[in-house]
Protein backbone atom coordinates (compact mmCIF):
# COMPACT_ATOMS: atom_id res chain seq x y z
CA UNK A 1 0.00 0.00 0.00
CA UNK A 2 1.27 3.41 -0.75
CA UNK A 3 2.90 5.18 2.07
CA UNK A 4 0.51 7.93 2.30
CA UNK A 5 0.06 9.80 5.90
CA UNK A 6 -2.06 12.93 5.33
CA UNK A 7 -2.43 13.29 9.36
CA UNK A 8 1.32 13.84 9.02
CA UNK A 9 0.65 16.78 6.19
CA UNK A 10 -2.89 18.25 7.72
CA UNK A 11 -1.86 17.91 11.12
CA UNK A 12 -5.11 15.79 11.84
CA UNK A 13 -6.02 14.12 14.92
CA UNK A 14 -9.37 13.36 16.32
CA UNK A 15 -11.42 14.98 18.62
CA UNK A 16 -10.25 13.74 22.10
CA UNK A 17 -11.87 10.89 23.45
CA UNK A 18 -13.76 10.71 19.96
CA UNK A 19 -16.38 8.02 20.16
CA UNK A 20 -16.29 7.46 23.50
CA UNK A 21 -17.94 11.00 24.89
CA UNK A 22 -21.78 11.20 26.26
CA UNK A 23 -21.99 13.55 23.18
CA UNK A 24 -21.21 10.10 21.15
CA UNK A 25 -23.09 8.17 22.83
CA UNK A 26 -26.42 10.56 22.40
CA UNK A 27 -26.11 10.51 19.43
CA UNK A 28 -25.83 6.54 18.85
CA UNK A 29 -29.19 6.20 21.03
CA UNK A 30 -31.34 8.96 18.89
CA UNK A 31 -29.92 7.43 15.97
CA UNK A 32 -31.72 4.37 17.00
CA UNK A 33 -35.12 5.76 18.33
CA UNK A 34 -34.89 7.51 15.15
CA UNK A 35 -34.49 4.60 12.76
CA UNK A 36 -36.94 2.38 14.72
CA UNK A 37 -39.77 5.47 14.12
CA UNK A 38 -38.62 5.95 10.26
CA UNK A 39 -39.10 1.76 9.75
CA UNK A 40 -42.60 1.55 12.42
CA UNK A 41 -44.08 4.42 9.86
CA UNK A 42 -42.74 3.33 6.83
CA UNK A 43 -44.13 -0.50 7.61
CA UNK A 44 -47.18 1.90 8.37
CA UNK A 45 -47.52 2.43 4.64
CA UNK A 46 -46.63 -1.60 3.05
CA UNK A 47 -48.75 -4.17 2.07
CA UNK A 48 -48.01 -8.30 2.83
CA UNK A 49 -49.38 -9.28 -0.32
CA UNK A 50 -47.43 -6.46 -2.33
CA UNK A 51 -44.20 -7.67 -0.94
CA UNK A 52 -44.92 -11.06 -1.53
CA UNK A 53 -45.48 -10.53 -4.99
CA UNK A 54 -41.99 -8.77 -5.48
CA UNK A 55 -40.71 -12.35 -4.16
CA UNK A 56 -42.86 -14.24 -6.53
CA UNK A 57 -41.79 -11.27 -9.78
CA UNK A 58 -38.55 -10.67 -8.78
CA UNK A 59 -37.42 -8.36 -11.69
CA UNK A 60 -37.27 -5.25 -9.77
CA UNK A 61 -35.51 -6.27 -6.99
CA UNK A 62 -32.49 -8.53 -9.30
CA UNK A 63 -32.11 -5.44 -11.21
CA UNK A 64 -32.42 -3.26 -7.77
CA UNK A 65 -29.35 -5.73 -6.44
CA UNK A 66 -27.63 -5.63 -10.00
CA UNK A 67 -27.38 -1.88 -9.25
CA UNK A 68 -26.37 -2.16 -5.73
CA UNK A 69 -23.69 -4.67 -5.95
CA UNK A 70 -22.70 -3.54 -10.01
CA UNK A 71 -22.72 0.22 -10.01
CA UNK A 72 -21.72 1.75 -6.90
CA UNK A 73 -18.15 -0.35 -6.23
CA UNK A 74 -17.35 0.04 -9.96
CA UNK A 75 -17.93 3.48 -9.72
CA UNK A 76 -16.23 4.00 -6.89
CA UNK A 77 -13.26 2.08 -8.42
CA UNK A 78 -13.25 4.12 -11.76
CA UNK A 79 -13.72 7.89 -9.74
CA UNK A 80 -10.46 6.78 -7.63
CA UNK A 81 -8.35 5.59 -11.33
CA UNK A 82 -9.69 8.58 -12.95
CA UNK A 83 -8.85 10.99 -10.01
CA UNK A 84 -5.26 9.63 -9.29
CA UNK A 85 -6.30 9.19 -5.54
CA UNK A 86 -4.07 7.89 -3.65
CA UNK A 87 -4.46 4.37 -2.47
CA UNK A 88 -5.65 4.99 1.22
CA UNK A 89 -8.04 7.16 -0.67
CA UNK A 90 -9.10 4.95 -2.84
CA UNK A 91 -9.24 2.58 -0.46
CA UNK A 92 -11.65 4.65 1.76
CA UNK A 93 -13.99 5.64 -1.47
CA UNK A 94 -14.01 1.64 -2.59
CA UNK A 95 -15.15 0.51 0.77
CA UNK A 96 -18.21 3.18 1.01
CA UNK A 97 -19.35 2.01 -2.50
CA UNK A 98 -19.81 -1.54 -1.35
CA UNK A 99 -21.88 -0.75 1.65
CA UNK A 100 -25.24 -0.83 0.00
CA UNK A 101 -28.48 0.32 1.41
CA UNK A 102 -29.16 1.80 4.53
CA UNK A 103 -31.85 3.60 6.09
CA UNK A 104 -32.25 6.75 4.09
CA UNK A 105 -33.12 5.05 1.14
CA UNK A 106 -36.11 4.38 2.56
CA UNK A 107 -36.85 7.57 3.98
CA UNK A 108 -36.20 9.45 0.80
CA UNK A 109 -38.50 6.59 -1.52
CA UNK A 110 -41.62 7.62 0.57
CA UNK A 111 -40.59 11.57 -0.26
CA UNK A 112 -40.56 10.47 -3.98
CA UNK A 113 -43.65 8.45 -3.60
CA UNK A 114 -41.89 5.71 -4.96
CA UNK A 115 -43.22 1.77 -4.01
CA UNK A 116 -42.55 1.56 -0.62
CA UNK A 117 -42.65 -2.19 -0.39
CA UNK A 118 -39.95 -2.41 -2.64
CA UNK A 119 -37.72 -0.15 -0.90
CA UNK A 120 -38.45 -2.37 2.21
CA UNK A 121 -37.23 -5.72 0.11
CA UNK A 122 -34.31 -3.80 -1.29
CA UNK A 123 -33.01 -2.72 1.92
CA UNK A 124 -33.65 -6.41 3.84
CA UNK A 125 -32.22 -8.39 0.77
CA UNK A 126 -29.04 -5.79 0.14
CA UNK A 127 -28.37 -6.40 3.35
CA UNK A 128 -28.78 -10.22 4.03
CA UNK A 129 -26.39 -10.60 0.65
CA UNK A 130 -23.95 -8.02 2.46
CA UNK A 131 -22.85 -11.12 4.45
CA UNK A 132 -21.25 -12.54 1.20
CA UNK A 133 -21.31 -9.55 -1.42
CA UNK A 134 -18.69 -7.12 0.35
CA UNK A 135 -16.00 -9.56 1.61
CA UNK A 136 -16.43 -10.79 -2.32
CA UNK A 137 -16.27 -7.22 -3.51
CA UNK A 138 -13.55 -5.61 -1.35
CA UNK A 139 -11.12 -8.73 -2.25
CA UNK A 140 -11.88 -8.12 -6.58
CA UNK A 141 -11.73 -4.31 -6.11
CA UNK A 142 -9.23 -3.38 -3.79
CA UNK A 143 -6.30 -5.87 -5.38
CA UNK A 144 -3.58 -3.91 -6.03
CA UNK A 145 -4.81 -0.85 -3.64
CA UNK A 146 -4.53 -2.61 -0.26
CA UNK A 147 -2.24 -5.36 0.90
CA UNK A 148 -4.18 -6.43 3.88
CA UNK A 149 -7.09 -8.43 3.72
CA UNK A 150 -10.18 -7.06 4.30
CA UNK A 151 -12.21 -9.99 4.10
CA UNK A 152 -12.05 -9.97 7.76
CA UNK A 153 -12.87 -6.83 8.53
CA UNK A 154 -16.82 -6.59 7.54
CA UNK A 155 -19.04 -6.13 10.46
CA UNK A 156 -20.99 -9.25 10.23
CA UNK A 157 -22.86 -8.79 13.63
CA UNK A 158 -23.79 -5.08 12.73
CA UNK A 159 -25.04 -6.26 9.32
CA UNK A 160 -27.38 -8.69 10.99
CA UNK A 161 -28.46 -6.14 13.74
CA UNK A 162 -29.66 -3.77 10.60
CA UNK A 163 -31.35 -6.13 9.47
CA UNK A 164 -33.11 -6.92 12.77
CA UNK A 165 -33.73 -3.14 13.08
CA UNK A 166 -35.31 -2.81 9.77
CA UNK A 167 -37.39 -5.97 9.92
CA UNK A 168 -38.79 -5.69 13.32
CA UNK A 169 -40.40 -1.93 13.21
CA UNK A 170 -41.56 -2.62 9.93
CA UNK A 171 -43.53 -5.77 10.71
CA UNK A 172 -45.12 -3.98 13.58
CA UNK A 173 -46.23 -1.57 11.04
CA UNK A 174 -47.33 -3.92 8.36
CA UNK A 175 -49.33 -5.55 11.23
CA UNK A 176 -50.80 -2.66 12.65
CA UNK A 177 -51.87 -1.21 8.83
CA UNK A 178 -53.92 -5.01 8.56
CA UNK A 179 -55.29 -5.18 11.90
CA UNK A 180 -55.46 -1.44 13.64
CA UNK A 181 -55.77 0.78 10.62
CA UNK A 182 -57.35 3.28 12.76
CA UNK A 183 -53.77 4.11 14.28
CA UNK A 184 -52.14 4.27 10.98
CA UNK A 185 -52.63 7.93 10.75
CA UNK A 186 -51.33 9.27 14.42
CA UNK A 187 -48.55 6.65 14.21
CA UNK A 188 -47.51 8.80 10.69
CA UNK A 189 -47.82 11.90 12.14
CA UNK A 190 -46.58 11.49 15.56
CA UNK A 191 -43.96 9.57 13.31
CA UNK A 192 -43.10 12.70 11.29
CA UNK A 193 -43.08 15.40 14.02
CA UNK A 194 -40.47 13.08 16.43
CA UNK A 195 -38.42 12.48 13.50
CA UNK A 196 -38.14 16.03 12.77
CA UNK A 197 -37.44 16.90 16.26
CA UNK A 198 -34.63 14.11 15.74
CA UNK A 199 -33.34 15.39 13.32
CA UNK A 200 -32.13 18.36 14.81
CA UNK A 201 -31.23 16.59 17.64
CA UNK A 202 -29.17 14.65 15.32
CA UNK A 203 -27.57 17.63 13.23
CA UNK A 204 -26.37 19.74 16.54
CA UNK A 205 -24.75 16.15 17.82
CA UNK A 206 -22.91 15.93 14.71
CA UNK A 207 -21.56 19.69 14.74
CA UNK A 208 -20.29 19.23 18.36
CA UNK A 209 -19.01 15.75 17.82
CA UNK A 210 -17.10 16.29 14.70
CA UNK A 211 -16.55 19.82 15.10
CA UNK A 212 -13.35 21.27 12.58
CA UNK A 213 -11.90 17.74 12.12
CA UNK A 214 -14.49 16.93 8.26
CA UNK A 215 -12.76 20.33 7.16
CA UNK A 216 -9.85 18.14 6.59
CA UNK A 217 -10.98 15.96 4.03
CA UNK A 218 -12.76 19.15 2.62
CA UNK A 219 -10.17 19.04 -0.51
CA UNK A 220 -11.16 19.22 -4.23
CA UNK A 221 -10.20 15.66 -5.00
CA UNK A 222 -12.95 14.47 -2.45
CA UNK A 223 -15.13 16.91 -2.48
CA UNK A 224 -15.63 16.17 -6.07
CA UNK A 225 -15.72 12.43 -5.75
CA UNK A 226 -17.68 12.61 -2.69
CA UNK A 227 -20.44 14.42 -4.41
CA UNK A 228 -20.11 12.47 -8.25
CA UNK A 229 -20.72 9.01 -6.40
CA UNK A 230 -24.13 9.33 -5.41
CA UNK A 231 -25.44 11.15 -8.01
CA UNK A 232 -23.64 8.61 -10.51
CA UNK A 233 -25.67 5.83 -8.04
CA UNK A 234 -28.89 8.02 -8.65
CA UNK A 235 -28.95 8.30 -12.38
CA UNK A 236 -28.07 5.12 -13.51
CA UNK A 237 -30.34 3.13 -10.91
CA UNK A 238 -32.80 5.01 -12.63
CA UNK A 239 -31.47 4.57 -16.17
CA UNK A 240 -31.19 0.83 -15.55
CA UNK A 241 -34.35 0.07 -14.54
CA UNK A 242 -36.05 2.49 -17.13
CA UNK A 243 -33.78 0.43 -19.94
CA UNK A 244 -35.79 -3.04 -18.34
CA UNK A 245 -39.06 -1.14 -18.91
CA UNK A 246 -40.14 -0.99 -14.89
CA UNK A 247 -42.42 1.64 -13.91
CA UNK A 248 -42.43 4.79 -12.41
CA UNK A 249 -42.49 4.41 -9.35
CA UNK A 250 -40.41 1.28 -9.58
CA UNK A 251 -37.36 3.53 -11.29
CA UNK A 252 -37.51 6.05 -8.45
CA UNK A 253 -37.10 3.55 -5.64
CA UNK A 254 -34.30 1.96 -7.32
CA UNK A 255 -32.53 4.88 -7.92
CA UNK A 256 -32.58 6.38 -4.54
CA UNK A 257 -31.52 2.59 -3.14
CA UNK A 258 -28.90 2.39 -5.21
CA UNK A 259 -27.27 6.03 -4.42
CA UNK A 260 -27.52 5.77 -1.09
CA UNK A 261 -25.04 3.51 0.66
CA UNK A 262 -24.96 2.67 4.45
CA UNK A 263 -22.40 5.29 5.47
CA UNK A 264 -22.46 3.84 9.53
CA UNK A 265 -21.26 0.26 7.68
CA UNK A 266 -18.99 1.97 6.12
CA UNK A 267 -16.97 3.99 8.78
CA UNK A 268 -17.47 0.83 10.87
CA UNK A 269 -14.94 -0.91 8.17
CA UNK A 270 -12.91 2.37 8.53
CA UNK A 271 -12.79 2.30 11.84
CA UNK A 272 -11.68 -1.49 12.66
CA UNK A 273 -9.22 -1.45 9.78
CA UNK A 274 -7.40 1.43 10.22
CA UNK A 275 -5.29 3.21 12.85
CA UNK A 276 -6.51 7.13 13.02
CA UNK A 277 -2.70 8.06 12.39
CA UNK A 278 -3.08 5.91 9.48
CA UNK A 279 -6.39 6.97 7.96
CA UNK A 280 -6.35 10.47 9.34
CA UNK A 281 -8.88 12.82 7.94
CA UNK A 282 -10.34 9.93 5.69
CA UNK A 283 -11.90 8.46 8.82
CA UNK A 284 -14.55 11.32 7.89
CA UNK A 285 -15.21 10.59 3.91
CA UNK A 286 -18.22 8.71 4.82
CA UNK A 287 -19.80 11.85 6.59
CA UNK A 288 -18.73 13.75 3.67
CA UNK A 289 -20.41 11.59 1.24
CA UNK A 290 -23.33 11.50 3.31
CA UNK A 291 -23.80 15.51 3.04
CA UNK A 292 -23.88 14.81 -0.72
CA UNK A 293 -26.51 11.84 -0.75
CA UNK A 294 -28.70 14.07 1.60
CA UNK A 295 -28.52 17.42 -0.71
CA UNK A 296 -28.49 15.66 -4.26
CA UNK A 297 -31.27 13.74 -2.44
CA UNK A 298 -33.19 16.43 -1.38
CA UNK A 299 -33.06 18.27 -4.62
CA UNK A 300 -34.91 15.33 -6.40
CA UNK A 301 -37.30 15.98 -3.99
CA UNK A 302 -37.97 19.20 -5.20
CA UNK A 303 -37.30 18.33 -8.94
CA UNK A 304 -39.85 15.68 -8.48
CA UNK A 305 -42.27 17.40 -6.68
CA UNK A 306 -42.09 20.86 -8.63
CA UNK A 307 -42.60 18.51 -11.89
CA UNK A 308 -45.78 16.90 -10.12
CA UNK A 309 -47.41 20.46 -9.75
CA UNK A 310 -46.42 21.85 -13.16
CA UNK A 311 -47.16 18.56 -15.31
CA UNK A 312 -50.80 18.96 -17.23
CA UNK A 313 -53.34 16.20 -16.21
CA UNK A 314 -54.16 13.17 -17.97
CA UNK A 315 -55.95 13.62 -20.95
CA UNK A 316 -54.79 16.84 -21.52
CA UNK A 317 -52.01 18.02 -24.38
Amino acid sequence: MEGHNMSASFNFSLPPGFGKRPTDLALSVILVIMLLLIMLSVGCTMEFSKIKAHFFKPKGLIIALVSQYGIMPLTAFVLGKVFRLTNIEALAILICGCSPGGNLSNVFTLALKGDMNLSIVMTTCSTFFALGMMPLLLYIYSRGIYDGDLKDKVPYGGIMVSLVMVLIPCSIGIFLKSKRPQYVPYIMKGGMILTLFLSVAITVLSVINVGKSILFVMTPHLLTTSSLMPLIGFLLGYILSALFQLNERCRRTISMETGFQNIHLCSTILNVTFAPEVIGPLFFFPLLYMIFQLAEGFLFIITFRCYEKLKPPKGEY
